[in-house]
């Protein structure tokens, strides 16, 4: 069990503030109103899991700092220029209870700040002077995009399947907190199959991840996740909870009529009540589950260690956060 966001990252939490420190330094340019651009986006500090998942893989062996930070950081920019682009193909006007980029300037200056972040978080992969590491952050982008271009062409599709979902989340969100753990261990000189091990526990836990954050937008605290509850819904996207309703409810099944927008608002309310009420969130975090276990199972390998210990209750908490 974790508790409290002081003690959540274990023997590299105090490590974590010079990821910080290297994030503020992408705000350091000569343009104003470039600075505000990125100072707005990466100011408010989200949990940063993705770059504490990449110092935690690289504690087993040599603990390089000098190219784990780098690493770490461009981890969290490359998730951050994602969320960026999210957010105007998705028309959001807040993320995590602040104004979005598009929401406050056009839309030509928000895919250019995104463009801009993952341009920064390149450069700081090169300063690993690693070309495994180079290679798989590259691929990593490919597979982002690849998962971001799914969603949007199936928006609206009622005849997607768990494996569709699997296949989308497995490339938007698995995929980075992979090349954290891999890039992390692959950074400390660690053996091939620790590397392929932490590898495998980022994938597993990043569904899971996933998994919870999709339940969130059908229970969660609107206020807590700085978004409306039933948002993907509304945006025409299938998570599991609506794909396990169609699943075991095929006919006259109110998502269907939410998708041809027929009374969207009271289709939205009714598909949200039948989730709660006919155990579907239960069933839905214990998908979630199997793949935190998963995760966990990877971890046997390798040393008994308090970094260990730390991803092992992470597998928890990405189960138990509410925003």
């Amino acid at each position: 069990m974790v508790h409290g966001s002081a003690y959540l990252y274990g023997p590299v939490q105090d490590d974590l503030h010079r990821v910080e420190s290297y994030l503020l330094g992408v705000a350091k340019v000569d343009y104003a109103w470039l600075a505000d651009l990125v100072t707005h986006t990466i100011g408010k500090s989200g949990k940063r899991i993705r770059p504490a998942l990449t110092l935690l893989a690289g504690t087993f062996y040599d603990y390089r700092l000098d190219l784990l930070i780098p690493m770490a950081s461009a981890a969290e920019l490359l998730h951050t220029a994602t969320l960026v682009h999210d957010d105007m193909l998705d028309n959001a006007t807040t993320r995590r209870g602040r104004p979005t980029v598009n929401s406050l300037w056009s839309a030509g200056i928000t895919v250019l700040l995104g463009d801009y972040l993952f341009a920064n978080s390149a450069e700081l992969v090169s300063r690993t002077a690693n070309v495994r590491v180079m290679r798989r952050f590259a691929q990593t982008l490919m597979t982002i995009c690849n998962g971001e271009l799914a969603q949007n062409f199936m928006a609206f599709e009622c005849n997607q399947t768990r494996e569709d979902y699997y296949q989308r989340i497995g490339g938007k969100t698995a995929a980075l907190f992979a090349m954290a753990t891999e890039c992390g261990a692959a950074l400390s000189a660690a053996p091939e199959e620790v590397v392929q091990a932490l590898e495998r526990y980022g994938y597993n836990l990043g569904m899971a991840f996933q998994i919870a954050d999709d339940i969130l937008d059908f229970m969660g605290d609107a206020a807590e996740m700085g978004k409306p509850v039933g948002s993907d819904l509304l945006q025409g996207t299938l998570t599991l909870p609506a794909l396990l309703l169609l699943e075991q409810h095929p006919q006259d099944n109110p998502i269907q009529a939410l998708f041809a927008e027929r009374d969207p608002e009271a289709n939205l309310q009714h598909t949200l009540d039948l989730i709660r009420r006919l155990g579907i969130i239960e069933q839905a975090y214990a998908v979630a589950r199997e793949f935190s276990a998963t995760a966990v199972r990877s971890l046997t390998i390798l040393p008994d260690t308090p970094a260990r210990h730390t991803l092992e209750q992470l597998a928890d908490y990405v189960l138990e956060r509410r925003a």
